[in-house]
């Protein structure tokens, strides 16, 4: 495993059909060409991921669409235009350039061009599309530095880009504009607001029709400890009733102010700024694993803007954790 900040050594492993992992304004993914169904391979074995779980193309600024999408529908096109570079994958029917293991063999793709210096210049020297997960082992906590991404995959990447910490710090927005009206399936960094503002209609919701994607198991994102989701004024009655030797809580500074918590429990305070919040929560998360907690109790934010997508990633790291898929 190298690390650094050659593009070119970066370029010659995507090329030569090798892993690198490099950063975006959300996460760092685990990247591979992802016209190659051999590269992409790699990512699933790399990453124990189920090989029917699909993976998201990324392309750089003012990629052609064409080849990668085998059709463009108007509300891609809307969205795009306003939030591409960003956090922003959509869903829209796969073209011919896509291996058809990025997608389980699926006839939907998720694409999305991400906001990040490295990212940008990496994706656009290459020329192709990259799919990419997060670099972490499947259902494991995101990584938002390479000091992460070798934490959890060491050797098994040939090259880490390392374009320093992420500035969103949870996962891409993901809306399935194939159907009518589009449809919200992960929240993340661009808020469902922003979205129906541009398209002016309301989001929907996944039904059981709807294309599988990324993060969107029950369980995901989990720390090793074992992970309560509860609401802020729950978190002193939560953390009596769990009974385990070594309690971490996580919340934000305010609601860690108000609560009055046991004696004995190791704190964690997020920021009141959901940004903020957003951008270090899995680092956060990580910190209370290292002190070696077993159970963490977490307080859910608001649910507007970033914080519908925090608390999304706290309920799925809450999630009954199953050996398959954590």
């Amino acid at each position: 495993m190298r690390r650094g900040t050659d593009l070119d050594a970066a370029i010659t492993v995507l090329r030569e059909g090798g892993l690198v992992a490099f950063p975006t304004e959300t996460v760092y993914g685990l990247g591979a060409d992802a016209s190659s169904d051999a590269a992409v391979a790699r990512i699933f074995a790399a990453k124990g991921r189920p090989v029917d779980h699909p993976l998201i193309v990324h392309l750089g600024p003012g990629a052609p669409l064409a080849g990668w999408a085998a059709e463009v529908p108007a509300a891609a096109q809307l969205l795009a235009d306003r939030f591409w570079p960003g956090p922003l994958t959509l869903i829209v029917p796969r073209g011919p350039q896509v291996a058809a293991a990025v997608t389980g063999d699926r006839d939907t793709v998720g694409l999305r061009v991400p906001d990040h210096p490295l990212a940008r210049a990496l994706l656009g020297r290459f020329g192709g599309g990259v799919a990419a997960p997060s670099a972490n082992r499947f259902g494991g906590l995101s990584p938002t530095t390479a000091d992460h991404v070798v934490a959890d995959l060491g050797d098994v990447v040939d090259y880490v880009l390392d374009g320093g910490p992420c500035e969103v710090g949870v996962e891409s927005t993901i809306v399935d504009v194939t159907s009518r009206p589009p449809a919200l399936l992960r929240p993340g960094g661009v808020s469902r607001e922003a979205l129906e503002a541009v398209l002016g209609v309301r989001l929907a919701a996944p039904t059981a029709a709807s294309p599988q994607v990324p993060g969107s198991l029950p369980s995901h994102y989990a720390p090793r400890a074992r992970l309560i989701a509860v609401a802020p004024g729950e978190l002193a009655a939560a953390l009596r009733d769990v009974g385990a030797p070594h309690l971490g809580v996580l919340a934000t500074a305010s609601t860690l102010a108000a609560a009055t918590l046991p004696a004995g429990v190791q704190r964690l305070a997020l920021p009141d700024d959901l940004a903020a919040a957003a951008r270090r929560l899995y680092a956060a998360l990580r910190e209370l694993d290292a002190a070696g907690v077993d159970v963490i109790v977490a307080a859910l934010p608001d649910e507007v803007g970033l914080g519908a997508a925090i608390a999304d990633r706290l309920r799925r790291a809450a999630g009954p954790r199953d050996p398959g898929t954590s």
